[in-house]
């Protein structure tokens, strides 16, 4: 019972989740039409390898010993949660949808609840895995600890694109995040992607390798990898792009190609530094604004979130970047992962 109490108090948070916030500016230069700023935005966010992070933070850490700290705390976390949070936080419209199962899927549910987060989820059997963040201050590390997933009951896949049919009809943004958990059929980003083109919901991908390969087909909006998971997408090795002059080639030529073949923006995180993007006419740079970081983890997220946001409200790519950055600072200096609020 406590369990649907749960689920039914997410469904009303999601109802209630429609505030009127003021618009971003409308860039003139845009290839999308008014028509995505007649009303309020609201977003469906999919990850289906869903996470409870665990965040320990150590003045240092001395390795092979017994490390004790008393500033520690727990989440709901993940590449769809973070940035439903964020948006929620922002005052707008958003629903998660993913799969759940395990002796902690309650408790899962009770902390999304906790933040306000409108989640729909398919049971799958499988246990919600971990992930831990050792944070040292002395040296301004994050060390994260990421636990595969376990495999998911037969039948899952397909009960996520059932839920999703039934909920995108009320989106106008889809964004897809994150890998997904082991089981889940190959294919099932770009099914929820063609459902998402077929019910006129505009896409955002934060997805890498052959699922995102895959979407693009359907014409999303923006791509948001960072440097290695575009290398990783495009079988190239990470180390041979790395450097300044290899990944502006990198993302000039790939982000020529996305947005002539397809209308896509290509924007990529690097971490502290600038990040790059195609504006549809040239490669642009956007500067990361030093902050006094506590926690790093969730900040492509909170950054993939501000940039669906301001293009979802008619704002300019270049805005959408700045705003993105923004975000990402927000999220960096606060202990929780996902979220800009203290």
């Amino acid at each position: 019972m406590a369990l649907h109490h749960a689920t039914f108090l997410c469904y009303i948070l999601y109802m209630l989740q429609n505030k009127d916030i003021p618009r971003t500016e409308i860039f003139t230069g845009t290839s999308y039409g008014l028509s995505q700023i007649d009303k309020s935005p609201s977003f469906l966010c999919v990850c289906l390898n869903p996470v409870i992070q665990k965040t320990l933070v150590f003045k240092e850490i001395a390795p092979g010993e017994v490390n004790r700290t008393a500033n520690w705390r727990i989440d709901a976390a993940g590449k769809g949660i973070i940035p439903t949070r964020i948006l929620t936080q922002l005052g707008e419209k958003a629903l998660h949808l993913t799969q759940l199962g395990g002796p902690t899927r309650e408790w899962f549910l009770s902390m999304c609840a906790e933040d306000n987060i409108a989640i729909e989820w398919v049971e799958s059997g499988a246990p919600i895995r971990f992930c831990t963040t050792l944070i040292e201050e002395a040296q301004g590390h994050a060390t994260e600890l990421v636990e595969e997933s376990l495999p998911v009951a037969p039948g899952t896949s397909d009960a996520l694109v059932d839920r999703f049919t039934s909920r995108v009809k009320a989106a106008t943004a889809v964004l897809l995040s994150g890998t997904v958990a082991t089981g889940i059929a190959p294919g099932t980003m770009a099914r929820f992607a063609r459902l998402a083109s077929e019910a006129g919901a505009r896409l955002y991908l934060d997805i890498k390798k052959q699922d995102l390969l895959e979407c693009l087909k359907f014409h999303p909006v923006c791509v948001k990898p960072n440097l290695e998971e575009l290398a990783q997408t495009l079988g190239i090795p990470y180390a041979e792009v790395r450097d300044e002059v290899p990944a502006r080639a990198l993302v000039t030529e790939t982000g020529k190609r996305f947005f002539g073949e397809y209308g896509t923006y290509l924007v990529v995180t690097r971490g502290a530094r600038p990040t790059l993007y195609w504006n549809g006419q040239t490669l642009c740079e956007e500067p990361v604004q030093p902050v006094a970081v506590k926690n790093p983890i969730g900040s492509g997220d909170a950054f993939g979130a501000g940039v669906a946001r301001t293009l979802e409200r008619g704002g300019s790519i270049d805005k959408a970047v700045r705003e993105g950055t923004r975000l990402g600072g927000l999220n960096a200096a606060q202990l929780k992962p996902g979220t800009i609020l203290s």
